[in-house]
């Protein structure tokens, strides 16, 4: 799914591409990626894209949860996610590509849908995965 914001003038705000995935209880929406112009930032339009998402996820595909994965240094993304429900569900092990060859570990956040009441898809994994177990 791809959900644009659209300024009155025309000029793109901010988009937010997604897809669902997974099978039985890891059927979920995945945010590919959010993004909005620094000119139209703590206006809420992240919030209102990932609503779109989340309901989407929710009402018409009947998802157990929503899951992004996001850098483990990106402090200003990961409080946002955190005050929209979101928690770290584990931490990927050198997710994304670093000019050192280690890789930056990414957190796989997660919030809960209508479909999991007791919220069972957001209870933290122990223990840090590599890249190549993170599977549905």
């Amino acid at each position: 799914m791809f959900h644009m914001a659209v300024s009155p003038d025309g000029r793109a705000m901010g988009y937010m591409m997604g897809k669902v995935e997974g099978t039985g209880v890891n059927w979920h929406g995945h945010v590919t990626a959010v993004t909005v112009a620094p000119e139209y930032r703590r206006l809420g339009l992240a919030r209102r894209l990932m609503d779109f998402l989340e309901e989407t996820s929710d009402k018409v595909h009947r998802g157990y949860f929503v899951d992004l994965f996001v850098r483990k240094s990106n402090k200003l993304a990961i409080s946002m996610y955190e005050n929209l429900g979101y928690v770290v569900y584990r931490r990927v092990l050198g997710y994304y590509h670093s000019d050192d060859g280690d890789g930056e570990d990414a957190y796989d956040m997660r919030k809960a849908l209508s479909r999991d009441p007791e919220k069972r898809s957001m209870v933290p994994l122990k223990h840090p995965v590599r890249p190549e177990d993170v599977w549905f």
